[in-house]
């Protein structure tokens, strides 16, 4: 019931964002169109119009995820699923002022934060759904890599005029290629015979950093203590 209620202000406060941005404006309009009192709504979105934003962005990532279970990638490259999972997600906004509005409200320090948390949190949706397996500094890597990729795509997207977005579309496989030239160049590092010994000490000094626990959903996951040999 309690994420009903939390849609049923989401889909109201959509037609207000584009005026008055994710705001505490917006959150009253909407609790007003959803037919609900202030309090009412404040009991499911405690936090107003920061709630709600972050609600628009996770919605966004679940429509994201429903369509590349949909979808029939098994065909394309790794580097074209991946690709196509950041396309699946910004065909899943309904209106860019949407989205322009919400990068204008995460750019605010107070909210800095956790607008990197989720960008941080659609990149964990996409490997996660491509199924990485990774449990060590990789799972890290790659996040931290494809975040910044699909902030930078989400930029050129907002003022692509092209049809059908393919300027888009082009500028994101020249950045997973640009990803994919860089990961073959790591793995070129790691055979290279005189770099062995440095190979070998960042092995042993990260080699103990693990992905965070699949029960928890927090930043920056853990480093278990270093065993007693003793």
């Amino acid at each position: 019931m309690t994420q009903e209620i939390k849609d049923m202000i989401l889909d109201a406060a959509l037609d207000h964002v584009p005026f008055d941005g994710w705001s505490e404006a917006t959150f009253q309009a909407a609790a007003t169109d959803a037919g609900l009192t202030l309090q009412e709504a404040r009991a499911v979105c405690p936090r107003g119009a920061a709630d709600i934003a972050a609600a628009f962005h996770r919605r966004g990532d679940a429509q994201m995820l429903a369509r590349m279970k949909s979808a029939n990638l098994s065909a394309l490259r790794y580097s074209e699923r991946v690709a196509a999972a950041v396309r699946f997600r910004l065909e899943a906004v309904p209106d860019k002022e949407l989205v322009r509005r919400g990068m204008t409200y995460y750019a605010l320090p107070q909210h800095a934060a956790e607008g990197s948390a989720l960008i941080w949190g659609t990149a964990d949706k996409i490997w996660t759904g491509l199924g990485d397996t990774s449990d060590d500094l990789n799972w890290y890597s790659k996040r931290a890599i494809l975040s910044g990729v699909y902030g930078s795509t989400v930029l050129f997207w907002l003022g692509d005029t092209s049809e059908g977005h393919a300027a888009t579309w082009a500028f994101l496989d020249r950045r997973i290629e640009d990803v994919m030239r860089f990961e073959k160049f790591k793995s070129r590092l790691r055979e290279a015979p005189a770099l062995k010994p440095l190979v070998g000490l960042a092995d042993s000094m990260f080699g103990s950093i693990r992905a965070p626990r699949a029960t928890r959903t927090d930043l920056p996951g853990h480093w278990p203590p270093a065993k007693n040999d003793g």
